[in-house]
């Protein structure tokens, strides 16, 4: 469903701040993989994902998207059929507009608009009926402002609108990193559930060693640019933290730099 074929990216070249982001970087993924990201700071783990995405363009190399060559879209072309959800809750929600408005606008992305009446009676039925898979109570506040929600409150909705219509690709960019611990592991869990449910390909980036091992089926390392460790299967189900920080220095020969993501 994804590959990433020997990506570059380098920014500010030529310049006293030049920083290789990405060298060589190459990934395959089968429809459903669930891959967990670890890496230290400036590692490579959002360039990768902007990347995907289309935020800027890669210096060589190519993205493919379930066997199409998409280096060359934009990213405006690119949210058709990728699902993106940020670290910051405030990003990806309209604060002004009512729950039921933003699951809407989610679920008429990228179709042509017209004057038809706004959100017949089947549609919020079907938008109560989603919410309550987030076990937030939000399901009985439709018509709630979404200014008014928590900060994990507003990442749970981000991530429902998100796969609403069932991306090719499910980027997820530290989605828990700004919430309580408890929140966090509701939002995980309410990941764990919507991509088992719909065979999503996703990609979580996480700051957090314990998530990484403990959601989806395959588990890579980055350091400088490329990934260092691919673990999947039942090697993955048997990791420990103590084990990949050993993995880490083997392959990488330095100590990992991270060490909110060993104690989080």
């Amino acid at each position: 469903m994804l590959e990433l074929r020997e990506l570059y990216k380098t920014f500010n070249p030529g310049t006293i701040t030049e920083k290789h982001a990405l060298n060589g970087l190459s990934l395959k993924l089968e429809t459903g993989d669930f891959v967990t990201v670890i890496g230290g700071n400036g590692a490579g783990k959002s360039t990768m994902l902007n990347a995907i995405a289309g935020v800027w363009p890669v210096d060589s190399g190519a993205i493919l998207i379930d066997g199409k060559d998409v280096s060359g879209l934009p990213e405006h072309k690119r949210a058709s059929f990728l699902g993106r959800v940020f670290q910051d809750p405030m990003t990806g929600t309209a604060a002004d507009m009512e729950i039921i408005e933003n699951l809407a606008l989610a679920a008429r992305r990228g179709q042509r608009r017209t004057l038809r009446w706004g959100v017949k009676k089947a549609e919020q039925e079907e938008y109560r009926e989603l919410l309550k898979i987030l076990d937030l109570g939000l399901e009985e506040r439709l018509h709630a402002k979404v200014g008014l929600l928590s900060g994990g409150q507003r990442q749970a909705l981000t991530l429902l609108m998100a796969t609403l219509r069932k991306p090719e690709v499910l980027l997820l960019d530290e989605h828990t990193a700004a919430l309580d611990p408890k929140t966090a592991a509701k939002v995980l869990d309410a990941t764990d559930r919507i991509v088992t449910r719909d065979n999503l390909t996703t990609i979580m980036i996480t700051h957090n060693m314990k998530d990484a091992i403990a959601h989806g089926n395959r588990l890579i390392m980055m350091n400088e640019g490329r990934i260092i460790l691919d673990i999947r299967g039942e090697e993955k189900t048997k990791l420990t933290v103590e084990d990949l920080l050993h993995q880490f220095e083997k392959v990488s020969g330095q100590a990992f730099a991270s060490d909110s993501a060993i104690l989080s």
